[in-house]
Parts: C-alpha cells; structure tokens; sequence
C-alpha cells in the first residue's frame, strides 16, 4: 500500500523530501506518540479530580476531533471519487483513502472517545460533577 495510497502531492513530496516536508513527517509522529501517551495516562489512578477531569475532557476532545477529521476527508475523496471535487488523486489513491484510510481515522476517534469511559468510571466520578 505505502506512501501511494495516499496520493497527490503527499506522493509527490516524499518521493524527493526537502528539509520542511521531513520536519512535517516528525512532528505528526510525535503528535501520534502524543495520543498513545494521553491513552496510557487513563491507566494512572489520579489522585487530583482536576488531572482526571483534564485527561477527560482532553481525550473525549481530541476523539471527536479525529472522527471529523476522517469523516471531512472521507466526504471530500468521496466528492472527488464522484467528479464533484477536483483533485490530484488517482484512482488507487482514492479507492485506499475510501476504503483504509479515512475509515482508520474515524474508527480511531470513536475508540478515542469512547476510551475514557472505563476511566471515568473507574475514578467514581459523575458526569454531573458532583465530586
């Protein structure tokens, strides 16, 4: 699959990367390892109700947050895919972004955002705030 299922200028780029595109390619695995490290704080019991309520609300925000955005990108491809849109995406491209990609993206949000209710319940917290 690779870098091709991706397609457009994204192919393009990493096929001879200059300097900003590798940074760019960096930054968005740290903000993965960000996410995976935001996931393994739910398994800290925290003794403050603010950290808990913080990792809450962050993790419910950033879920939702990735569903749009799979469900943005899926809308737009599926757009293109039916000659709404125009884009730089070839037929295999679009048929992976259809099917694998912004499906991931919206599937990794809705278990982001529903992973944090073994946590929160898990804390004895209501979602009326009452502690």
């Amino acid at each position: 699959m690779g870098v091709r299922s991706l397609g457009g200028s994204i192919y393009e780029m990493s096929l001879n990367p200059s300097p900003s595109f590798v940074v760019i390619v960096w930054l968005t695995g740290f903000v993965k390892l960000l996410g995976g490290f935001f996931l393994l704080m739910l398994l800290v019991r925290w003794k403050k109700t603010f950290m808990n309520r913080l990792l809450y609300y962050t993790v419910k925000t950033c879920g939702a947050l990735l569903f749009l955005y799979g469900f943005l990108n899926f809308v737009t491809i599926l757009l293109h895919a039916f000659h709404i849109l125009e884009f730089n995406l070839d037929s295999y491209a679009t048929f992976w972004r259809l099917i694998f990609w912004e499906p991931y993206w919206m599937m990794g949000g809705i278990f982001y955002f529903f992973s944090v209710k073994s946590f929160w319940n898990k804390t004895g917290m209501s979602t009326k705030g009452s502690n």
